[in-house]
């Protein structure tokens, strides 16, 4: 069997060292012939740096590199250029003087690998005189790709003024590219979010953004038909170990945690990186979510805890897709850009298509709503994996008081200054904690007398959800307490009836539980069921 090529980035490493490498030269063939200054945004872990790699190897003029793939056959010239290559993930970002230090050290250690002498004291100067120098030493245009372009500025989000400072190094570093137009051949910038129609490639606005694009939609990621036809023998072999032996089929449980990804609704692409590591370590994990915490995204969530209630096949415009503001930051479009929502069906329309969006699959699911119930909570993990499985099993054997109990000592782990007055607050909460547990509950669901807040269908069992909330003062009397309860779960009750909401599902075959929920606060909790 090839090996796994988990965490190379080198197009010749993989080769040389019979990995499997999914072939994308045609892809390669097809930029390269056709615009010459393009900007893929793809998720972090997703192939970007191997596809940058391979561009660099094209150029390199090693075409028996090449044998065996696509653009080996065809009439790709292989003419040798130079190439500049640019990492900034290697780069230093704590502040924007450490950063323009970080850069002109890797701007020279570019110099010194062609024996050339370094004088300029900035990095936009030193980049512009290494294109010059490249240009005149190999007498041929210079090919620079850039990987990462963001990470000065994503590293640094929850710092704006820092954030603001490493984009102005960025725009000017960026910059030099146009006005050295005619001495490149070919210049290929990737990173993870869309900073196309902001300030930082202001000056630098002849790049063909090919994020969207119907012709790349699979130009990186392992597409799913390439699942059998490359790791056949992989799969076989899991069918044997103790812990894949339960599965009626390891393909199926392959795509539900890791495919799902796609760029035009059309094309699924499982991701690279998680694939790679189940075959490599021989188990289901979260292995793309755990590489890298989405820290900055979970604070705009904690502030604004509702919006994760609007995620489920949210309708989005592509001018909303390509918004990334450092002052103004929209959770959707970020969540997107990092791989933590993607596109389930594209609606065609005048004017700019709508993109239908959803979470990819059971991987980022399952780990990006834990993290969210314990950073919403600040329960910590082990609270929030104790309160998943027993309340999967109340769900399922209709034990809601033991739910009750469970939904008690999470909102306890919630801090005083993390607590919000609104109901809106609860529900975001609830809603996480259903989402947990892998059910696939409808929030603000339409009925012909009103909107339910929340339905909740099992395969032989219904929950019809209404919460409310009553504001109360921590040192309220329990008298008071029960009254302000009463009347919040008569009037949850009251609007379940009165609605009937229920009736919907009356020939549904399914044992029903109406459920009213109030809550006063924290741990103040109670529930009325019918």
């Amino acid at each position: 069997m090839k090996k796994m090529p988990v965490g190379i980035q080198s197009f010749r490493k993989i080769l040389e060292d019979d990995c499997i490498y999914i072939d994308k030269t045609q892809h390669i063939y097809n930029l390269i012939h056709g615009a010459s200054n393009y900007f893929l945004s793809r998720p972090r872990r997703f192939g970007k740096s191997l596809l940058l790699d391979t561009i660099g190897e094209a150029f390199s003029g090693d075409k028996e590199l090449f044998k065996g793939l696509w653009i080996y056959d065809s009439d790709f010239d292989f003419k040798k250029h130079p190439v500049i290559k640019i990492d900034l993930s290697r780069i230093a970002t704590e502040t924007p003087e450490i950063f323009k230090e970080s850069l002109l050290s890797d701007i020279i250690r570019l110099y010194l690998q062609e024996s050339i002498e370094i004088k300029d004291k900035t990095p936009s100067d030193a980049f512009i005189t290494l294109i010059n120098e490249l240009y005149k030493k190999y007498n041929e245009r210079v090919v620079v790709l850039i990987d990462e372009y963001d990470k000065p500025i994503l590293d640094n989000m929850n710092d704006v003024e820092v954030a603001e400072a490493n984009r102005e190094v960025l725009r000017r570093f960026y910059g030099v590219l146009k006005p050295m137009d005619p001495y490149l051949r070919f210049v290929f910038i990737t990173g993870v979010s869309r900073f196309t129609k902001t300030s930082i490639f202001s000056e630098l606005n002849n790049l063909t953004d090919i994020t969207l694009a119907d012709k790349y939609a699979d130009i990186c990621g392992i597409p799913v038909e390439s699942l059998e036809q490359h790791f056949s023998e992989h799969i076989k072999h899991l069918s044997t170990l103790d812990n894949f032996r339960h599965y009626d089929s390891i393909s199926d449980v392959i795509l539900r945690w890791y495919d799902g990804y796609s760029w035009d609704g059309k094309r699924k692409m499982l991701n690279p990186f998680s694939l790679l590591c189940l075959f490599e370590l021989k188990q289901i994990e979260s292995f793309w979510y755990t590489s890298g915490s989405p820290k900055f995204f979970i604070e705009i969530i904690k502030n604004k805890p509702e919006s994760f209630m609007k995620l489920k096949n949210m309708e989005i415009s592509s001018r909303v897709l390509e918004t990334f503001d450092i002052n103004k930051m929209e959770l959707e479009p970020l969540l997107f850009q990092t791989g933590y929502l993607t596109v389930k069906e594209v609606i065609f329309q005048d004017g700019p298509s709508v993109y239908r969006l959803d979470i990819p699959n059971l991987e980022v699911r399952e780990a990006f709503t834990m993290q969210l119930l314990s950073e919403l909570t600040e329960s910590g993990e082990t609270l929030a994996d104790i309160s998943y499985r027993g309340m999967k099993d109340a769900l399922q054997l209709g034990e809601l008081t033991k739910m009750l109990e469970l939904l008690r000592s999470l909102f306890a782990s919630i801090p005083y200054e993390l607590h919000v007055k609104a109901e809106a607050y609860y529900h975001s909460i609830f809603y996480v904690v259903m989402t947990l547990l892998g059910f696939d509950m409808d929030v603000e669901v339409s009925t012909s007398r009103g909107r339910i807040d929340a339905v909740l269908e099992l395969d032989d069992k219904v929950y019809v959800i209404e919460l409310k909330y009553e504001d109360c003062p921590r040192d309220a009397s329990n008298e008071t307490k029960r009254g302000l309860f009463d009347k919040a779960l008569m009037e949850a009750m009251e609007q379940i009836n009165n609605k009937g909401y229920a009736d919907k599902f009356q020939s549904s075959g399914k044992e029903i539980y109406k459920a009213a929920f109030a809550f006063l606060g924290r741990d103040e909790i109670e529930m009325l069921v019918e």
